[in-house]
């Protein structure tokens, strides 16, 4: 099943949030993709929201960015 226009619209909306908390922590993209041991293209693409992360990869964002996995999603979303 295609993914919605309002899913692409949160997935953008959790990758900002995954920046943000990066840039607070004064990491570089090239930086947190090697403390997840992924390349710095995948991180790219879940920071700008054009992949939807798994559940595992967020823990391990969570973990190397050292904030709780709920901290992720502490973004606002307007339903239409």
């Amino acid at each position: 099943m295609p993914i919605t226009n309002e899913e692409k619209d949160y997935l953008k909306l959790l990758g900002q949030n995954i920046v943000r908390i990066r840039k607070k922590k004064n990491l570089k993209q090239e930086g947190l993709s090697d403390l997840l041991d992924i390349d710095d293209g995948s991180l790219r693409r879940i920071e700008s929201g054009r992949t939807n992360p798994t559940t595992v990869t967020l823990l391990r964002i969570a973990i190397a960015l050292e904030v709780e996995i709920k901290d992720l999603f502490d973004i606002k979303i307007h339903p239409k």
